[in-house]
């Protein structure tokens, strides 16, 4: 698999990545946990890389999902999730509204994994609500 370097961050990630979304928000029903585990899975054993995700789709549910199936390659992965979406009143609670308030920001820290250790992988977050960014966290 080809490697390119994600601008200026020197996040080296695989020429090919896999774009998260669909199995669990987007394009019809979710898919089953244990299938979705199974699919990123093989693409990280295929060269993939980079995962890219959002707090939105789901919400929460596809970040959660896509943790749990990377947990086992931390150290070999860059997970890109985006933030800064928040449910809007106006629009019968659907993630429309933005919100890059410090309180709701700071949720995008890397968890630790069950085990207690730090996790490993880097992370590289967008903020939805501001001028797009991208900054690596180890």
């Amino acid at each position: 698999m080809q490697k390119r370097k994600l601008g200026k961050s020197n996040l080296e990630v695989s020429a090919i990545g896999l774009g998260c979304m669909g199995l669990s928000f987007g394009y019809g029903p979710a898919v089953d946990k244990k299938e979705g585990i199974s699919l990123i899975r093989a693409a990280v054993e295929r060269g993939v890389t980079f995962f890219d995700t959002a707090e939105v789709y789901g919400p929460f549910t596809n970040e959660e999902l896509v943790g749990e199936a990377l947990a086992p390659f931390r150290d070999q992965v860059v997970i890109a999730t985006k933030f800064g979406w928040a449910p809007n009143p106006e629009d019968g609670g659907k993630w429309t509204a933005l919100n890059s308030r410090a309180e709701h920001t700071s949720r995008k820290q890397p968890r630790a994994p069950s085990s207690g250790s730090r996790p490993t992988s880097s992370i590289c977050t967008i903020s939805t609500a501001s001028t797009r960014t991208c900054r690596s966290r180890m």
